[in-house]
Protein backbone atom coordinates (compact mmCIF):
# COMPACT_ATOMS: atom_id res chain seq x y z
CA UNK A 1 0.00 0.00 0.00
CA UNK A 2 0.98 3.84 -0.35
CA UNK A 3 -0.57 6.93 0.35
CA UNK A 4 0.32 9.55 -2.66
CA UNK A 5 -0.23 13.51 -1.07
CA UNK A 6 -1.16 15.64 -4.42
CA UNK A 7 -2.06 19.00 -1.89
CA UNK A 8 -0.97 20.33 0.92
CA UNK A 9 -3.04 23.03 2.40
CA UNK A 10 -0.27 25.64 3.51
CA UNK A 11 -2.38 26.60 6.83
CA UNK A 12 -3.37 23.43 8.18
CA UNK A 13 -2.81 19.82 8.00
CA UNK A 14 -5.35 18.94 5.55
CA UNK A 15 -3.85 16.94 2.20
CA UNK A 16 -5.98 15.47 -0.44
CA UNK A 17 -4.38 12.23 -2.22
CA UNK A 18 -4.81 8.56 -3.28
CA UNK A 19 -4.46 5.31 -1.25
CA UNK A 20 -3.43 2.74 -3.39
CA UNK A 21 -4.40 -0.58 -1.79
CA UNK A 22 -4.54 -4.30 -2.91
CA UNK A 23 -8.38 -4.02 -4.23
CA UNK A 24 -7.82 -0.47 -5.69
CA UNK A 25 -7.93 3.06 -4.58
CA UNK A 26 -8.84 5.45 -2.34
CA UNK A 27 -9.32 9.52 -2.90
CA UNK A 28 -8.50 11.02 0.37
CA UNK A 29 -10.08 12.57 2.43
CA UNK A 30 -12.56 10.10 2.45
CA UNK A 31 -15.01 9.25 4.59
CA UNK A 32 -15.64 5.25 5.00
CA UNK A 33 -19.44 3.66 5.11
CA UNK A 34 -20.05 0.86 7.57
CA UNK A 35 -20.70 -2.58 6.09
CA UNK A 36 -20.59 -3.71 9.54
CA UNK A 37 -22.06 -7.65 9.45
CA UNK A 38 -20.48 -8.32 4.93
CA UNK A 39 -23.56 -5.55 4.13
CA UNK A 40 -24.50 -1.79 4.63
CA UNK A 41 -27.68 -1.64 6.52
CA UNK A 42 -30.94 -1.56 4.14
CA UNK A 43 -28.73 -1.21 0.85
CA UNK A 44 -26.99 -3.74 -1.28
CA UNK A 45 -23.19 -2.64 -0.90
CA UNK A 46 -22.65 -2.11 -4.60
CA UNK A 47 -24.66 0.63 -3.72
CA UNK A 48 -21.92 2.47 -2.40
CA UNK A 49 -19.34 2.34 -5.27
CA UNK A 50 -22.72 3.61 -7.22
CA UNK A 51 -23.08 7.02 -4.99
CA UNK A 52 -18.71 7.16 -5.76
CA UNK A 53 -17.29 5.21 -1.97
CA UNK A 54 -13.97 3.69 -2.80
CA UNK A 55 -14.15 1.55 0.60
CA UNK A 56 -16.27 0.41 3.00
CA UNK A 57 -15.59 -1.00 6.50
CA UNK A 58 -16.21 -4.76 7.81
CA UNK A 59 -16.77 -5.66 11.50
CA UNK A 60 -14.13 -8.35 12.66
CA UNK A 61 -16.17 -9.08 15.78
CA UNK A 62 -20.08 -9.72 14.25
CA UNK A 63 -18.09 -11.14 11.32
CA UNK A 64 -16.28 -13.62 13.88
CA UNK A 65 -19.49 -14.35 15.59
CA UNK A 66 -21.85 -14.88 12.62
CA UNK A 67 -20.90 -16.39 10.55
CA UNK A 68 -17.95 -16.86 11.48
CA UNK A 69 -14.16 -16.31 9.23
CA UNK A 70 -13.72 -19.74 8.30
CA UNK A 71 -16.92 -20.31 6.51
CA UNK A 72 -15.82 -16.64 4.87
CA UNK A 73 -12.60 -17.63 3.85
CA UNK A 74 -14.02 -20.92 2.50
CA UNK A 75 -16.20 -18.72 -0.14
CA UNK A 76 -13.07 -16.95 -0.97
CA UNK A 77 -12.78 -14.04 1.63
CA UNK A 78 -15.33 -10.79 2.83
CA UNK A 79 -14.93 -9.12 -1.03
CA UNK A 80 -16.65 -12.13 -2.39
CA UNK A 81 -18.60 -12.69 0.12
CA UNK A 82 -20.50 -9.94 -0.21
CA UNK A 83 -19.58 -9.05 -3.59
CA UNK A 84 -17.78 -5.82 -3.21
CA UNK A 85 -14.59 -5.35 -5.55
CA UNK A 86 -12.83 -2.70 -4.11
CA UNK A 87 -11.11 -1.88 -1.33
CA UNK A 88 -12.06 -3.19 2.68
CA UNK A 89 -10.58 -2.06 6.23
CA UNK A 90 -11.37 -4.11 8.69
CA UNK A 91 -11.43 -3.00 12.80
CA UNK A 92 -9.82 -4.86 14.91
CA UNK A 93 -13.18 -5.86 17.03
CA UNK A 94 -11.37 -4.29 20.59
CA UNK A 95 -14.32 -1.41 20.55
CA UNK A 96 -16.99 -3.69 20.48
CA UNK A 97 -15.40 -5.91 23.10
CA UNK A 98 -15.41 -2.42 25.12
CA UNK A 99 -18.34 -1.73 24.19
CA UNK A 100 -20.07 -5.36 25.25
CA UNK A 101 -18.43 -4.39 28.88
CA UNK A 102 -18.86 -0.74 29.58
CA UNK A 103 -21.47 0.58 26.91
CA UNK A 104 -21.36 3.29 23.98
CA UNK A 105 -18.91 5.95 25.23
CA UNK A 106 -21.80 7.83 25.32
CA UNK A 107 -23.52 5.67 27.99
CA UNK A 108 -20.47 5.67 30.28
CA UNK A 109 -20.26 9.73 30.05
CA UNK A 110 -23.43 10.22 31.32
CA UNK A 111 -23.67 7.38 33.91
CA UNK A 112 -26.02 4.74 31.65
CA UNK A 113 -24.61 1.11 33.00
CA UNK A 114 -25.18 -1.61 30.21
CA UNK A 115 -25.49 -5.30 31.69
CA UNK A 116 -23.19 -8.12 29.74
CA UNK A 117 -25.22 -10.64 27.81
CA UNK A 118 -26.59 -13.57 29.93
CA UNK A 119 -24.30 -16.87 29.62
CA UNK A 120 -25.50 -20.56 29.24
CA UNK A 121 -26.97 -20.55 32.79
CA UNK A 122 -28.53 -16.81 33.00
CA UNK A 123 -25.61 -15.71 34.46
CA UNK A 124 -24.20 -12.65 33.14
CA UNK A 125 -20.45 -12.47 32.99
CA UNK A 126 -18.51 -9.64 32.62
CA UNK A 127 -15.99 -8.36 30.20
CA UNK A 128 -12.37 -9.98 30.96
CA UNK A 129 -9.21 -8.42 29.92
CA UNK A 130 -5.55 -10.24 30.46
CA UNK A 131 -2.50 -10.07 28.67
CA UNK A 132 -3.42 -12.91 27.20
CA UNK A 133 -7.03 -11.25 25.45
CA UNK A 134 -9.96 -10.00 25.86
CA UNK A 135 -12.81 -13.09 27.03
CA UNK A 136 -16.37 -11.74 26.53
CA UNK A 137 -20.00 -13.93 26.13
CA UNK A 138 -21.29 -13.91 22.61
CA UNK A 139 -24.64 -11.81 22.28
CA UNK A 140 -25.62 -14.32 20.09
CA UNK A 141 -25.56 -17.23 22.24
CA UNK A 142 -24.30 -16.64 25.31
CA UNK A 143 -21.28 -18.85 25.09
CA UNK A 144 -17.84 -17.86 26.44
CA UNK A 145 -15.77 -16.63 23.19
CA UNK A 146 -12.36 -15.08 23.23
CA UNK A 147 -9.96 -12.38 20.99
CA UNK A 148 -6.89 -11.64 21.01
CA UNK A 149 -3.81 -9.93 19.47
CA UNK A 150 -2.99 -12.99 17.16
CA UNK A 151 -6.98 -14.12 17.26
CA UNK A 152 -7.76 -11.13 15.63
CA UNK A 153 -5.45 -10.86 12.82
CA UNK A 154 -5.77 -14.54 12.33
CA UNK A 155 -9.70 -13.37 11.27
CA UNK A 156 -8.69 -10.28 9.38
CA UNK A 157 -6.39 -12.45 7.20
CA UNK A 158 -9.46 -14.87 6.75
CA UNK A 159 -11.57 -12.49 5.53
CA UNK A 160 -8.81 -11.03 3.11
CA UNK A 161 -9.20 -7.16 3.69
CA UNK A 162 -7.07 -4.63 2.55
CA UNK A 163 -6.19 -3.14 5.65
CA UNK A 164 -6.54 -4.53 8.62
CA UNK A 165 -6.90 -3.06 12.15
CA UNK A 166 -4.44 -4.37 15.28
CA UNK A 167 -6.39 -5.42 18.57
CA UNK A 168 -6.40 -3.19 21.33
CA UNK A 169 -8.27 -1.65 24.30
CA UNK A 170 -10.88 1.11 24.21
CA UNK A 171 -10.31 2.28 27.80
CA UNK A 172 -13.18 4.27 29.28
CA UNK A 173 -13.85 7.60 29.74
CA UNK A 174 -13.60 7.51 33.55
CA UNK A 175 -10.95 4.81 33.89
CA UNK A 176 -8.22 7.67 34.93
CA UNK A 177 -4.86 7.76 33.98
CA UNK A 178 -3.40 5.19 36.10
CA UNK A 179 -5.19 2.81 34.31
CA UNK A 180 -5.18 4.56 31.18
CA UNK A 181 -1.54 4.70 30.69
CA UNK A 182 -1.36 0.74 31.82
CA UNK A 183 -4.10 0.23 29.06
CA UNK A 184 -2.03 2.14 26.46
CA UNK A 185 1.19 0.14 27.42
CA UNK A 186 -0.50 -3.07 27.07
CA UNK A 187 -2.03 -1.79 23.72
CA UNK A 188 1.54 -1.26 22.58
CA UNK A 189 2.43 -4.40 23.17
CA UNK A 190 -0.43 -6.51 21.80
CA UNK A 191 0.17 -4.06 18.42
CA UNK A 192 3.75 -5.77 18.56
CA UNK A 193 2.25 -9.13 18.80
CA UNK A 194 -0.30 -8.01 15.99
CA UNK A 195 2.64 -7.25 13.38
CA UNK A 196 4.59 -10.71 14.73
CA UNK A 197 1.79 -12.68 13.82
CA UNK A 198 1.09 -10.74 10.28
CA UNK A 199 4.49 -10.80 9.38
CA UNK A 200 4.44 -14.96 9.85
CA UNK A 201 1.00 -15.66 8.73
CA UNK A 202 -0.68 -12.31 7.11
CA UNK A 203 -1.94 -12.84 3.63
CA UNK A 204 0.14 -10.45 0.97
CA UNK A 205 -1.17 -7.43 0.39
CA UNK A 206 -2.64 -6.91 3.12
CA UNK A 207 -1.82 -3.54 5.18
CA UNK A 208 -1.66 -3.11 8.93
CA UNK A 209 -2.89 -0.21 10.74
CA UNK A 210 -1.59 0.43 14.72
CA UNK A 211 -4.12 2.56 16.92
CA UNK A 212 -2.97 5.05 18.72
CA UNK A 213 -4.43 4.99 22.29
CA UNK A 214 -3.95 7.42 25.46
CA UNK A 215 -7.54 8.43 26.89
CA UNK A 216 -7.66 12.19 26.71
CA UNK A 217 -4.20 12.84 28.84
CA UNK A 218 -1.90 14.63 25.95
CA UNK A 219 1.62 13.47 27.98
CA UNK A 220 -0.03 9.78 27.21
CA UNK A 221 -1.23 10.69 23.64
CA UNK A 222 1.89 12.05 22.24
CA UNK A 223 3.99 9.30 24.21
CA UNK A 224 1.41 6.44 22.10
CA UNK A 225 1.55 8.25 18.76
CA UNK A 226 5.31 8.17 18.95
CA UNK A 227 5.08 4.83 19.85
CA UNK A 228 2.84 3.72 17.31
CA UNK A 229 4.88 5.22 14.27
CA UNK A 230 8.20 3.81 15.50
CA UNK A 231 6.25 -0.15 14.38
CA UNK A 232 6.10 -1.12 11.26
CA UNK A 233 2.99 0.01 10.28
CA UNK A 234 1.20 0.37 7.10
CA UNK A 235 -1.00 3.48 8.45
CA UNK A 236 -1.65 4.85 11.59
CA UNK A 237 -5.59 4.61 12.98
CA UNK A 238 -6.49 7.21 16.24
CA UNK A 239 -8.79 5.23 18.31
CA UNK A 240 -10.31 5.21 21.95
CA UNK A 241 -12.06 7.56 24.12
CA UNK A 242 -11.25 11.50 22.63
CA UNK A 243 -13.34 13.34 25.20
CA UNK A 244 -16.58 14.35 26.76
CA UNK A 245 -17.56 16.68 23.82
CA UNK A 246 -16.13 17.44 20.30
CA UNK A 247 -13.77 20.45 21.64
CA UNK A 248 -11.95 18.12 23.74
CA UNK A 249 -12.09 15.59 21.01
CA UNK A 250 -10.27 17.69 18.34
CA UNK A 251 -8.12 18.60 21.07
CA UNK A 252 -6.93 14.97 21.20
CA UNK A 253 -6.83 14.23 17.71
CA UNK A 254 -4.57 17.78 17.17
CA UNK A 255 -1.86 16.55 19.49
CA UNK A 256 -1.65 13.04 17.98
CA UNK A 257 -1.22 14.48 14.22
CA UNK A 258 1.21 16.88 15.46
CA UNK A 259 3.05 13.98 16.55
CA UNK A 260 2.13 11.81 13.18
CA UNK A 261 3.20 14.79 11.08
CA UNK A 262 6.46 15.15 12.05
CA UNK A 263 7.41 11.15 13.32
CA UNK A 264 5.11 10.09 9.98
CA UNK A 265 4.07 12.05 7.83
CA UNK A 266 3.87 9.82 4.88
CA UNK A 267 1.82 7.28 6.70
CA UNK A 268 -2.65 7.53 6.35
CA UNK A 269 -4.22 8.79 9.37
CA UNK A 270 -7.77 7.24 9.91
CA UNK A 271 -10.09 8.30 12.63
CA UNK A 272 -12.25 5.86 14.14
CA UNK A 273 -15.85 5.82 14.61
CA UNK A 274 -16.18 9.57 13.48
CA UNK A 275 -18.23 10.88 10.95
CA UNK A 276 -20.82 13.98 11.40
CA UNK A 277 -20.99 17.17 9.37
CA UNK A 278 -18.17 19.02 11.38
CA UNK A 279 -16.24 16.51 12.50
CA UNK A 280 -15.98 15.14 8.98
CA UNK A 281 -14.70 19.55 8.33
CA UNK A 282 -12.66 19.87 11.14
CA UNK A 283 -11.19 16.26 11.20
CA UNK A 284 -9.55 17.40 7.49
CA UNK A 285 -8.49 20.56 8.31
CA UNK A 286 -6.44 18.02 11.02
CA UNK A 287 -4.95 16.03 8.25
CA UNK A 288 -7.12 12.73 8.60
CA UNK A 289 -7.02 10.75 5.45
CA UNK A 290 -9.94 8.58 5.80
CA UNK A 291 -13.37 8.52 8.38
CA UNK A 292 -15.63 5.83 9.40
CA UNK A 293 -18.67 6.51 11.28
CA UNK A 294 -22.16 4.95 11.66
CA UNK A 295 -23.96 7.76 11.57
CA UNK A 296 -25.47 8.31 8.40
CA UNK A 297 -27.00 5.01 8.11
CA UNK A 298 -27.86 4.80 11.94
CA UNK A 299 -29.76 8.23 11.88
CA UNK A 300 -31.58 7.26 8.42
CA UNK A 301 -32.94 4.01 9.46
CA UNK A 302 -34.50 6.15 12.96
CA UNK A 303 -35.91 8.48 10.18
CA UNK A 304 -33.57 11.68 9.86
CA UNK A 305 -32.14 12.99 6.73
CA UNK A 306 -28.53 14.88 6.79
CA UNK A 307 -29.42 18.62 5.71
CA UNK A 308 -27.32 21.31 5.28
CA UNK A 309 -28.39 22.89 8.81
CA UNK A 310 -25.46 23.54 11.51
CA UNK A 311 -28.30 24.46 13.94
CA UNK A 312 -29.96 21.21 14.13
CA UNK A 313 -26.45 19.30 13.95
CA UNK A 314 -26.81 18.87 10.22
CA UNK A 315 -30.11 16.74 10.47
CA UNK A 316 -34.04 16.68 10.01
CA UNK A 317 -36.40 14.24 11.34
CA UNK A 318 -39.01 13.57 9.09
CA UNK A 319 -40.77 11.44 12.02
CA UNK A 320 -42.26 14.23 13.77
CA UNK A 321 -45.59 15.21 13.09
CA UNK A 322 -44.82 19.16 11.77
CA UNK A 323 -43.76 16.66 8.33
CA UNK A 324 -47.14 14.94 8.29
CA UNK A 325 -48.43 17.45 5.54
CA UNK A 326 -45.31 19.11 4.34
CA UNK A 327 -45.14 19.31 0.02
CA UNK A 328 -41.00 19.60 0.75
CA UNK A 329 -38.68 17.72 -1.08
CA UNK A 330 -36.04 16.03 1.00
CA UNK A 331 -33.65 18.62 0.17
CA UNK A 332 -34.06 21.02 -2.50
CA UNK A 333 -31.31 20.56 -4.69
CA UNK A 334 -29.87 17.46 -3.64
CA UNK A 335 -28.49 15.74 -6.24
CA UNK A 336 -28.51 12.43 -4.77
CA UNK A 337 -30.70 9.37 -6.45
CA UNK A 338 -33.14 9.54 -3.51
CA UNK A 339 -34.06 13.04 -4.24
CA UNK A 340 -33.80 12.37 -7.81
CA UNK A 341 -36.97 11.01 -7.52
CA UNK A 342 -38.72 13.97 -5.68
CA UNK A 343 -40.31 12.10 -2.78
CA UNK A 344 -41.65 14.75 -0.32
CA UNK A 345 -41.36 14.87 3.33
CA UNK A 346 -44.55 13.72 3.96
CA UNK A 347 -44.43 11.05 1.73
CA UNK A 348 -41.50 10.04 3.77
CA UNK A 349 -43.00 10.66 7.14
CA UNK A 350 -46.10 8.42 6.33
CA UNK A 351 -43.88 5.74 5.12
CA UNK A 352 -41.51 5.86 8.21
CA UNK A 353 -44.70 5.86 10.57
CA UNK A 354 -45.53 3.10 8.85
CA UNK A 355 -42.82 1.19 9.36
CA UNK A 356 -42.11 0.83 5.95
CA UNK A 357 -38.09 -0.34 5.01
CA UNK A 358 -38.30 1.83 1.43
CA UNK A 359 -37.63 5.06 4.13
CA UNK A 360 -35.14 3.44 5.89
CA UNK A 361 -33.80 2.82 2.46
CA UNK A 362 -34.35 6.09 0.80
CA UNK A 363 -32.64 8.13 3.48
CA UNK A 364 -29.90 6.07 3.84
CA UNK A 365 -28.98 6.25 0.21
CA UNK A 366 -29.50 10.47 0.64
CA UNK A 367 -27.40 10.66 3.92
CA UNK A 368 -24.66 8.84 2.67
CA UNK A 369 -24.56 10.40 -0.82
CA UNK A 370 -24.63 13.91 1.08
CA UNK A 371 -21.50 12.43 3.04
CA UNK A 372 -19.92 11.44 -0.64
CA UNK A 373 -20.26 15.19 -1.88
CA UNK A 374 -19.29 16.81 1.25
CA UNK A 375 -15.61 14.45 1.12
CA UNK A 376 -15.75 15.42 -3.21
CA UNK A 377 -16.17 18.97 -2.27
CA UNK A 378 -13.39 19.45 0.40
CA UNK A 379 -11.16 17.78 -1.69
CA UNK A 380 -11.68 20.16 -4.61
CA UNK A 381 -11.14 22.88 -2.34
CA UNK A 382 -8.39 21.92 -0.70
CA UNK A 383 -7.17 21.21 -4.52
CA UNK A 384 -8.14 24.65 -5.29
CA UNK A 385 -6.22 26.19 -1.78
CA UNK A 386 -9.77 27.33 -0.40
CA UNK A 387 -10.47 25.24 2.57
CA UNK A 388 -10.82 27.57 5.11
CA UNK A 389 -13.42 29.28 2.57
CA UNK A 390 -14.99 26.02 2.43
CA UNK A 391 -14.94 25.27 5.65
CA UNK A 392 -17.04 28.36 6.51
CA UNK A 393 -19.43 27.92 4.25
CA UNK A 394 -20.13 23.95 5.42
CA UNK A 395 -20.43 26.16 9.25
CA UNK A 396 -22.64 28.94 7.37
CA UNK A 397 -25.11 26.45 6.22
CA UNK A 398 -24.31 25.36 2.43
CA UNK A 399 -24.36 22.29 0.82
CA UNK A 400 -21.60 20.31 -0.45
CA UNK A 401 -22.77 21.30 -3.91
CA UNK A 402 -22.80 24.86 -2.80
CA UNK A 403 -19.12 24.94 -1.39
CA UNK A 404 -16.59 27.02 -3.23
CA UNK A 405 -14.38 24.30 -4.43
CA UNK A 406 -13.25 26.13 -7.91
CA UNK A 407 -10.09 27.85 -7.70
CA UNK A 408 -10.64 31.72 -8.22
CA UNK A 409 -10.20 33.33 -11.49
Amino acid sequence: MRLSVRTRDPASFARTGTLSLAHGEVRTPAFVPLATKGVIKTLEVHEAADLGFDMVLGNTFHLFLAPGHELIARLGGLHRFMGWDRPVITDSGGFQVFSMGHGAVADEIKGRGKPSPAGPNGSRATVQIAEAGVTFCSYLDGSARFLGPETSMAVQAALGSDIALVFDECTPFHGGRDYTARSTERTHRWLDRCLTWHAEHGPEGQAVYGIVQGGVEEDLRRASAQAVAARATGGIAIGGTLGEDKDQMFEVVRWTVEELDSAAPDRPRHLLGIGDVDDLVRGVELGIDTFDCAMPTRIGRHGMAVVPDPAGRWRVDLAKGRYRESDEPLLEGCPCPACAHGYTRAYLHYLLRARELTAMRVLTVHNLSYLQHLMASLRDAIDAGRLAEAARAVWDGAAPWEMPAAAPS
